[in-house]
């Protein structure tokens, strides 16, 4: 059996739970954000260079970014393996959407695919729980997977489907739904957490993240949205280019 998750944090929780004879796959990808047009198209060039701008200049170690192609690749080669697939997933945009990625890949296999359920099916901040949230007792009860049946296979694959056609900046899951929209939303959410005064841009980017429904903005996100909105001279950097936000004071433009 091949388990997935998305991320590292969820893969070190599911891993010490696994029997022997299942294979953990990790899917690193922050799916909720940036072009997915050519994410199934190896080398997957222009969600490449969305990560590479993302990431900030100087901020070691860098991710091998590679990685997103390699995930293509295997996925693309799942329906001919022999293992059945299981998905760990919570109420995280990304996580639903890693979902919805490996139904897209199994759609008319033979491959029987299974999920966990480790959410409360609200991405809303206060209710919403993503894998990695669940302390290890919890998870474990949770370890009871569900056949994902024809039809929300066929279904969860054409929300797939939709998203990438789509290719919006941001991907909010909402009612079971991913609505995508661009970057204005949750600049305008960052500039509105800023204060004439100097503050710690991490003061900043906290506030958005706890007021944040639909998907778990990161702070390597916000930190890039910050640089670009500094760029464009809406808010103020104390340091534009530095690797690390953490000391790193913001404050809005003066008009």
């Amino acid at each position: 059996m091949w388990h997935i998750t998305c991320g590292d944090l969820a893969a070190d929780s599911v891993r010490q739970l696994l029997a022997e004879g299942n294979e953990l796959r990790v899917l690193r990808d922050d799916l909720a954000v940036g072009p997915l047009a050519d994410i199934e198209s190896p080398p997957c060039t222009m969600r490449l260079a969305f990560w590479e701008q993302t990431w900030p200049v100087g901020l070691e170690p860098q991710p091998d970014f590679s990685g997103i192609a390699e995930d293509a690749e295997w996925l693309a080669g799942l329906p001919g393996q022999s293992r059945h697939v299981t998905v760990w997933h919570g109420d995280s945009a990304s996580e639903q959407l890693t979902l919805a990625r490996v139904a897209a890949a199994l759609e008319g296999s033979s491959i029987t695919l299974y999920e966990v359920a480790c959410g409360t099916g609200e991405s809303r901040v206060g209710t919403r729980m993503a894998v990695s949230m669940h302390a290890p007792d919890a998870l474990a009860a949770l370890y009871q997977p569900g056949l994902v049946e024809a039809g929300r296979i066929a279904e969860l694959a054409g929300q797939w489907r939709a998203v990438v056609a789509e290719n919006a900046a941001i991907r909010r899951w909402v009612d079971g739904c991913f609505l995508g929209e661009d970057n204005e939303r949750i600049d305008s959410e960052l500039i509105a957490a800023c204060g004439d005064d100097w503050l710690p841009l991490s003061r900043a980017m906290a506030e958005v993240m706890v007021h944040c429904d639909g998907f778990f903005p990161t702070d390597l996100f916000l930190y890039w949205r910050a640089r670009e909105l500094a760029k464009r001279g809406v808010i103020r950097l104390s340091d534009d280019g530095a690797a690390e936000y953490s000391k790193v004071h913001v404050c809005r433009t003066s008009t």
